[in-house]
């Protein structure tokens, strides 16, 4: 409508643009900086800090002055129309603002009367919405397209919940895997510790056995040929079980590094376990165990390394006999079923827990209770009898209750 400017708060040197405008405005201007002079000192101490700020004030219902401080402390006003202002300059800005997503609409408060809006809109949909800065007596409000805030509000507030519970998942899951993967190490240093203490005594004693019974020979103590041949059975029974010691742990190592070579041909199962049989019998016999041997004539013959089968058939002898207390029975059978071809081993000893069954395969473990802690092992037994099923593409069942003794079933494919 007008502009007019002042040289000061007072409204000194009052002028008026466009000229033209009657005393009216003069007046109305006049009245407007008597009543508003805690406002234009507010500009002024703006002004004085530095900052430049522009103050609306109502003139009327259909006029509204906006006050500013110029460059030269003069003050400054510009009386404009609030809807012609609202329609003429603000539209295209809300209409850019507001794209597809949103409805601007500016209102009077208390009153159904929207003067501007980028979208048809009940007044009663707006739920958000804040006074016009330079247009106080005026509401600019603001809905979503299709839905409104509060579902948006609600929607990205499950989503963020989500997320926070997610990331919260991920941050357990990963305390959970670093502690899991701790106590493994802390479990396998352990383990790694007994095996080398038990390997350690598993040495010692045929060693003590040797060099004791050698050096009594050796320095003519032994006056009758019985007691030298039983001294000399002693040492080559020790001798025969720290060989069996060493090339244990030398094939384990073989293993982990990858380096065993297998060199498999046609061979009977059978035959390879009645050699076994005769091998052990005496010897089991003599220390109070009953050995069977029970044969299939009817199995074919397998694609298998002979030594590794045996090697495998021999621990799990060895481990019959170790945890055998009062019944000394051991079985060994041969037979078929479902494509495979089998070996069997059955004890009557101590048995194995259900828990530990799911352990003993694993490299240097040992029940850490028991009669099983009182017996000396490396722990590596059943570990190499895996592996060398694994590479005859066989598999293992075991069946074992604690006090009635386990049954090892080595199955091998029929090729």
């Amino acid at each position: 409508n007008y502009v007019f400017i002042a040289d000061g708060p007072d409204g000194s040197n009052l002028r008026i643009y466009p000229e033209q405008k009657g005393s009216s405005e003069k007046e109305t201007v006049t009245g407007l900086l008597s009543s508003k002079q805690e406002v234009i000192k507010k500009l002024y101490d703006y002004k004085k800090n530095g900052y430049l700020k522009l103050e609306p004030v109502d003139i009327s219902p259909a006029n509204t002055m906006a006050l500013f401080i110029l460059n030269d402390n003069s003050l400054c006003g510009v009386s404009f129309n609030p809807v012609v202002f609202i329609n003429q300059l603000l539209n295209s800005k809300m209409q850019s603002i507001a794209g597809n997503e949103f409805i601007l609409a500016v209102y009077k408060p208390g009153t159904n009367n929207i003067i501007l809006s980028t979208s048809p809109v009940d007044i009663r949909e707006i739920k958000q919405m804040k006074s016009l800065w330079l247009i106080p007596q005026y509401n600019l409000g603001i809905t979503l397209k299709g839905e409104t805030i509060e579902e948006l509000v609600k929607a990205r507030s499950t989503r963020n919940l989500i997320l926070i519970v997610g990331i919260a998942l991920l941050i357990f899951a990963g305390i959970w895997l670093v502690f899991r993967n701790i106590k493994k190490e802390i479990q396998l240093a352990q383990i790694k510790s007994d095996f080398v203490s038990n390997v350690s005594h598993e040495l010692r004693t045929p060693l003590s056995l040797i060099s004791m019974f050698a050096e009594t020979l050796e320095m003519g103590r032994v006056k009758t040929e019985e007691k030298k041949n039983e001294y000399y059975s002693i040492i080559h029974s020790e001798t025969s079980r720290l060989s069996n010691i060493v090339n244990k742990v030398l094939n384990f190592s073989k293993m982990e590094a990858g380096k065993r070579t297998y060199h498999f041909e046609p061979v009977d199962l059978n035959e390879i376990s009645d050699k076994i049989f005769n091998t052990y019998c005496f010897h089991l016999q003599n220390h109070g165990f009953a050995f069977n041997f029970t044969p299939d004539k009817e199995i074919p013959k397998l694609n298998l390394d002979p030594d590794a089968i045996s090697e495998a058939i021999v621990n799990l002898i060895d481990n019959a006999v170790k945890y055998s207390e009062n019944t000394k029975a051991i079985n060994l059978r041969i037979g078929s079923e479902n494509g495979f071809v089998f070996v069997e081993v059955e004890d009557k000893g101590i048995g194995i827990s259900e828990s530990d069954q799911k352990k003993i395969f694993d490299k240097f473990f040992r029940v850490s209770s028991g009669y099983v802690h009182n017996t000396k092992g490396t722990g590596l037994g059943l570990s190499l009898v895996k592996q060398i099923v694994q590479a005859h593409k066989g598999k293992i069942k075991l069946i074992s209750s604690v006090g009635k003794g386990s049954c090892f079933k080595l199955l091998f494919p029929v090729e």
